[in-house]
């Protein structure tokens, strides 16, 4: 039996319409559930008279904006297929995706006009409106007015597809993740009670919108349950931290990588901040340095890690407070929509507390990559996706991500595991960032090298990283080589390029 697609921003805009639905930092643009409908409306029209219709593909090329949020939900109410595009990207990155995806018509915020230039007549798009991604006058908006509204939604059922998000393609082509509404829908509900969110709740999205994360963990789940989301153009420290000081915004709710929560703790003006509106403090897409998540229970912010992909629509697994501080470390236990087995080289679940691959099955997972039938074979094993990074599941069920398959290395026969070593690196009093890779070895095979950036006035040796490591790590994992930086090359998302860092060590 197949359910059909609920209209999220139609329901509340007859249920509550009143109620604001998207808040703009530094626009200052409030829209309530009744005048985010009208817009979506508008917009959804705009997408028609431009010819397109169910299972096109329309994408956006935007800094966090309102704009963003109701061209997605534009698209949805036409049966369209919102794609999602990182601005970082070269043009002959986004001329592949566009290519790939084979997009009718790209949103383009005004920064990215110059990318805009570089692509238009040179690849498949057919349309691009542009939008200053604040509400001032743009061609986005001339349209909006002009437009017919459409303001009820097309015959979707939940297997029916709504995204495409692609992956960063530093490993190779990049793939098209599927995301239908039914993932939409169950990672969601998935999210309610380990977040404890509520329709009461107000969620700041100042992550990537193009991230899978930064959509789904704060902003998309905000209109799902008729809260509030409070968007931020992008990270920016200053204007987080006075977002969460701002009792009349009354932000409830947080997501962000470990990098951002390390940015807003080493803000001079951090220990002026009220906190004590933050019910909820989410982070993922990285490890969480267990030294970060205790700082922060200091201020009362309770960081709950939590672990998910865009193949799974941002959901895996949590930590809920219930289990914090005595499980800190973890990412808790499989959400109530996903399954989750940890499972060796030969393909058998791993014994507890033994890492293996994270493997994934259920309601959120993605039916495949786009077009990508040789990814897929490699992806799935009898229904179940196989995600690429490592853990290990105690006897109890919770989980304890270790770290990516690709990067894990083997000092002497025994693997290693940068992610725990960086959370123990991470306590060094002299560190702001810090970063391990596996280097070539004549001795071991491989070694561990150190990119490390140091907090202001501090100097750092090899032998006090050794010394510091000594008490808490087995001698194989202890790292051989130590590289001072000013910062981590980092994606969009925060995730450290270690690619880069493997390429900068081979050049030396």
């Amino acid at each position: 039996m197949s359910f059909a697609v609920t209209d999220w921003v139609a329901h509340y805009a007859g249920n509550t319409p009143d109620k604001y639905a998207l808040r703009e930092i530094p626009s200052g643009r409030s829209f309530t559930y009744a005048q985010m409908h009208e817009r979506v409306a508008r917009c959804a029209g705009m997408l028609r008279a431009h010819g397109i219709g169910k299972g096109d593909r329309v994408a956006f090329l935007t800094l966090n904006s309102t704009d963003t949020m109701e061209l997605i939900f534009a698209c949805w109410r036409i049966g369209a297929i919102s794609v999602a595009l990182n601005f970082r990207l070269t043009p002959p990155e986004l001329k592949f995706i566009l290519e790939n995806s084979e997009t009718s018509l790209v949103l383009v915020d005004s920064p990215f006009t110059a990318m805009k230039d570089a692509l238009d007549g040179n690849c498949c798009v057919k349309h691009w409106v542009i939008t200053d991604g604040m509400g001032g006058e743009s061609e986005y908006e001339t349209l909006l007015a002009k437009a017919d509204p459409i303001y009820d939604m097309v015959d979707q059922n939940l297997e029916d597809q709504c995204m495409l998000m692609y992956s960063s393609g530093t490993t190779g082509t990049p793939k098209g993740v599927i995301i239908t509404h039914g993932m939409m829908y169950f990672s969601n509900i998935s999210g309610i009670s380990p977040s404890r969110a509520t329709s009461d709740g107000v969620s700041l999205a100042n992550m990537p919108l193009f991230h899978i994360g930064g959509l789904n963990v704060t902003a998309i789940p905000a209109i799902c349950i008729g809260g509030t989301c409070v968007i931020l153009r992008m990270f920016d420290p200053t204007m987080t931290l006075n977002a969460i000081n701002d009792p009349e915004l009354g932000v409830t709710t947080l997501f962000m990588v470990p990098a951002a929560y390390n940015a807003l703790k080493n803000m001079p003006n951090v220990d002026e901040i009220d906190f004590s509106r933050i019910q909820t403090a989410l982070c993922g897409a990285a490890a969480v340095p267990v030294g970060l998540v205790k700082w922060w229970m200091e201020k009362n912010v309770i960081i709950q890690e939590g672990y998910g992909m865009t193949e799974t629509c941002a959901v895996g697994c949590m930590l809920t407070k219930d289990h914090i501080p005595e499980r800190v470390g973890s990412a808790g236990k499989a959400a109530i929509h996903s399954q989750i087995r940890i499972v060796d080289a030969a393909g058998k679940t791993c014994a507890p507390n033994v890492p293996g691959e994270i493997w994934f099955r259920g309601a959120a997972i993605t039916p495949g990559y786009w077009r990508r039938p040789d990814a897929n074979k490699e992806a799935f094993v009898d229904g179940w996706f196989k995600s690429g990074d490592i853990a290990r599941m105690d006897a109890e069920g919770f989980i304890y991500i270790e770290d990516r398959v690709k990067d894990m290395y083997i000092s002497g026969g025994e693997n290693v595991y940068p992610a725990e070593v960086e959370n123990v690196l991470f306590q060094m009093p002299e560190i702001a960032e810090v970063a391990v890779i596996g280097v070539p070895c004549e001795k071991f095979g491989e070694t561990g090298c150190v990119y490390a950036a140091l907090k202001p006035n501090q100097t750092l040796e090899l032998e006090t990283v050794q010394t510091h490591v000594t008490a808490q790590l087995a001698k194989f994992k202890h790292p051989r080589h130590l590289r001072i930086v000013k910062e981590l090359p980092r994606t969009a998302t925060g995730k450290v390029q270690k690619f880069i860092l493997r390429d900068q060590f081979g050049s030396e």
